[in-house]
């Protein structure tokens, strides 16, 4: 039974591929609208993919116990600043000693003080743009996770006396000391100079954003900074909660900053905390959400395939009208026509779309090759959705024009000129 019933669909799919095959040219222009779509779907869930797959590793090196404490709240936000933000008071060392004396359950807490403008460093002729400078503390490599590769990481007592060392990412170290080791070196940053007491280790951070990345910091000192840019305020402060122990740390923190910034009882807190998991929770919905824009878009351009697909197979229709009548004439049903047609559609636009599929795999591998800050993983679901959507179409388009065929009159087709 099977193979009586596979007969007849093997003999209707060899039909439909010979005739495709016969027809190269128009076949290729039929299916090209269809190819750029399927390749842009892969293209987009390519880049998105790569692109939360390095933000989730960034993310998740901080561990689920890990707090950021702002001035405002973390996030993405929904109109302007309220007249309570915009009258909130700069984090600062104080609150930082609130923190640490009223907390508890965190074991780490670590005050970080930074410059919303970029500066470039400098060695010799050599120079590394838009570094980010930052003055912290003796504990930060174990808060943020950093190891140092060459060399160590300042002091305690470093930073108590404000000695101008620094410690460098990856980046600025290999920008800047290509051939030799960065460690002993006095570089130059915000017009001012530092040893280089220490380079860390490159680190798994968001290759997307670029000199953004942590592989791109200059450390100095706390106190450091604080002498070099008395003017400066733009605090914020990282803590970590023993294990298990994040939601008794959390109410800690706030107690202590809501004492600590003489916040009235029943007004809302004049700061912002997050963790690591609620930004990668926040950022996953804000790609999920671009990712679905951008493959209804590109599925917008597969439906201009499809329209392109059922004026050809229209086209065609008329071209065989006598092929249609000898056909019927000598046995062949309604339904084997119908499905010739559908098979012939929906084969032109799959060959499309694994020509697409192809494409856009090729292109994403090209874009990260050329700009390898550009992170690129083609997703399974991309391929799937990309090849499910390319089919449809086919099947879609190529009703009407497979009706049409199969509700010929065998006499007046044979008839037919």
């Amino acid at each position: 039974m099977k193979s009586r019933g596979l007969g007849p669909l093997r003999e209707t799919l060899g039909l439909a591929l010979g005739t495709l095959a016969t027809h190269k040219a128009r076949s290729f222009l039929t299916a090209l609208g269809v190819t750029i779509g399927t390749s842009c779907v892969v293209l987009v869930g390519a880049l998105m993919t790569g692109l939360d797959e390095s933000i989730l590793n960034e993310l998740k090196t901080f561990g689920t116990d890990t707090l950021f404490i702002y001035k405002f709240e973390p996030g993405i936000r929904k109109g302007k600043l309220s007249q309570e933000e915009r009258m909130r008071k700069d984090l600062s060392y104080d609150d930082y000693v609130a923190i640490k004396e009223g907390s508890p359950a965190c074991r780490q807490v670590l005050l970080n003080l930074v410059n919303s403008r970029f500066s470039n460093a400098r060695y010799g002729k050599e120079e590394y743009v838009n570094a980010q400078v930052e003055g912290s503390q003796a504990n930060y490599p174990e808060t943020m996770s950093m190891v140092v590769g060459q060399g160590r990481f300042f002091t305690a007592t470093e930073d108590l006396h404000r000695e101008a060392v620094c410690v460098i990412g990856s980046d600025v170290a290999k920008s800047l000391f290509p051939h030799a080791s960065a460690v002993g070196k006095t570089i130059t940053a915000e017009g001012h100079s530092f040893l280089v007491i220490g380079v860390f280790e490159k680190r798994r951070t968001i290759e997307s954003f670029g000199d953004r990345s942590m592989d791109g910091h200059v450390i100095i000192p706390y106190m450091t900074y604080r002498k070099v840019h008395p003017l400066a305020k733009e605090h914020f402060i990282v803590a970590q909660a023993y294990k298990g122990m994040l939601g008794a740390a959390m109410e800690q923190i706030r107690g202590a900053l809501r004492k600590s910034r003489k916040v009235k009882h029943g007004d809302p807190d004049s700061f912002g905390m997050t963790t690591a998991t609620s930004i990668i929770r926040e950022f996953r919905n804000i790609t999920r959400a671009v990712t679905v824009v951008i493959v209804i878009l590109s599925a917008l351009g597969l439906l201009v395939g499809g329209v392109g697909v059922m004026n050809i197979m229209l086209v065609s229709v008329t071209e065989r009208t006598r092929e249609i009548g000898t056909r019927m004439a000598i046995g062949a049903r309604r339904r084997d026509i119908l499905l010739q047609f559908l098979l012939e559609a929906g084969t032109l636009t799959g060959v499309g779309g694994l020509c697409g599929i192809g494409l856009g795999t090729l292109a994403s591998s090209t874009i990260h090759w050329l700009v390898p800050k550009i992170p690129t993983i083609v997703p399974l679901w991309a391929v799937i959705l990309g090849f499910s959507f390319s089919v449809g179409i086919g099947l879609i388009f190529g009703i009407w024009p497979a009706m049409r065929a199969a509700r010929m009159n065998p006499v007046e087709a044979l008839r037919f000129e």
